[in-house]
Order: C-alpha cells, then structure tokens, then sequence
C-alpha cells in the first residue's frame, strides 16, 4: 500500500472487498469510495426467511404479553415489520412497549417506524445490551427477536435478572453460494485481490470462511482483516484469521475509520 495519498482520499488505491447483505452494502462502500478505495463488492451473507412465522406470529399477536422488546439488528426490525403489516398489526400495538435496540443502526430503523427506543447500550454487543437492561426487568415479560443463529448471551442473562424471555426467530442469515465463484476468483487474482476485508458480524466471518472454500492460505495472509468489533474479531481468531484491525466505536462509521487509520500508517 503507497503511503502517497491526498488527505481527501487516504484510500486512494486500495481495495476494499465489502461481505455485507447485497441491501446493505450501499453505506459502507459509500463511506468507502468518498475516500477513494476500489470497493469490490461480494455479499457474504444473504437473508432468508425462517422456516416457520409461527412463533413470530404467536408473539406478534400477543404483544400485549411483554413489557419490553429487543432488537438486535436492523434486519430484525425490517423482518418483524414486514410480518407486522402481513398480520395487520399497527404501531399502536407496540406503544406500550419499552424498546431496546443493540445499537445507531438498529435505533434508526425502529424510529423510522414512528416507535420510541428507550435504551441503546454504550457499547454495541450482547453484553451492553444486558448491562443497561439487567436492573430494569425483574419480573418482566421481554421479547427478543433476532436472527435464527446467534448468540444466548441476552436471553440467557435476563433470565438471570428474574425476566420471563421468549426469543424468536425472524430470519435467518445463509452463505449465497453465488458469491463462491467470484470470491475465489479475486482472492486468486494479484490484480483483484483485496487489501482489506471488511467484517461487519460473526456470520460475514463463518460465511467468509465457508465461501473461501480450499483456497490457499497464502492468498489471505497479505490481507488487512477488518472487524467491526469485539464478538466479529473474536469469531475471526477461533476460525484461525488474524485480526488486523478493530473499530473503536462497533458502528460502520467507526470501521471506516479504522481503516483509513490502519492504512495511513502502513
């Protein structure tokens, strides 16, 4: 990587290969190519809906029941909505509700549905999210919906704090096999290759790691592995990737920022 770049584009000359949702994709590159990277774009991960919308629906229909909800991701609150408005449901039947959202992201999709998030942890992981609400539910009836795959840290500590959990499953998150082909393809190509992979949750690491197949090591050891924060690295180092670096702030803003920093000191 040149260390000679325009302070406007710190990035000039370097690719970034973005994993996220192909819907998704859109906010990072964008920070991305202001600052004047090549951004490759390969979905890592594609959302699917779950198996069954029983246990959705039965919870949705019985809202009434809970005291808090909890959304841990965008995804979550755009997969809950749309099954919302399928059953006829409004936004009344969530006023009642206090809101719980993991983090920026998540917080905007629930207030760009005119509803009212009570409480964003300080840090943007499960165990945030348990510490801002471990005081607050006692006795409570609390609503998590997330991804089919995901971690029992908030369910499993909640429940330590006297709440009454139910945990459902929205959508689920797979490897779009469509992604194989190219992924292995540029890793293998010198003029393609990425210097920088960007890592925006576990499941774009076990998908990264799935997609890449057989691939030699050697074709990964050259790149820059970028987490946007402490469970993404974590994922990262148990399935034997080194974590080259790690956002400050667990947001895409905060990744953006890693990266031009980490670059601008090679």
């Amino acid at each position: 990587m040149s260390k000679k770049r325009k302070s406007a584009k710190p990035l000039n000359g370097i690719r970034v290969l973005v994993g996220r949702a192909r819907h998704q994709a859109g906010a990072l590159s964008g920070e991305l190519r202001k600052l004047g990277a090549q951004v490759i774009e390969i979905p890592f991960i594609q959302l699917r809906r779950p198996r069954s919308f029983k246990p959705l629906d039965s919870a949705l229909k019985n809202l009434d029941a809970y005291d808090w909800l909890i959304l841990t991701s965008a995804n979550g609150v755009e997969a809950m909505w749309d099954r919302s408005k399928k059953l006829r449901l409004t936004k009344n039947s969530l006023r009642h509700l206090r809101i719980a959202a993991i983090g920026p992201a998540t917080k905007k999709a629930i207030e760009q549905r005119g509803l009212k998030v009570d409480v964003v942890p300080k840090e943007y992981v499960a165990e945030s999210v348990v510490r801002s609400l471990r005081a607050k539910v006692k006795g409570k009836s609390v609503l998590l919906v997330r991804a089919k795959v995901a971690r029992d840290v908030i369910p499993r500590e909640l429940r330590k704090a006297g709440a009454n959990v139910d945990v459902v499953e929205a959508y689920e998150t797979v490897a779009p096999q469509s992604s194989r082909t190219r992924l292995q393809a540029a890793l293998k190509n010198p003029r393609r290759r990425p210097h920088v992979v960007t890592f925006t949750s576990s499941s774009t690491v076990k998908n990264f790691v799935e997609l890449v197949g057989r691939t030699k090591r050697k074709e990964l050891d050259s790149i820059l592995m970028a987490s946007i924060g402490p469970v993404t690295s974590s994922t990262l180092r148990e399935l034997g990737l080194p974590v080259g670096v790690q956002a400050r702030e667990f947001t895409i803003p905060g990744l953006v920022e890693a990266i031009v920093k980490s670059c601008a000191a090679r």
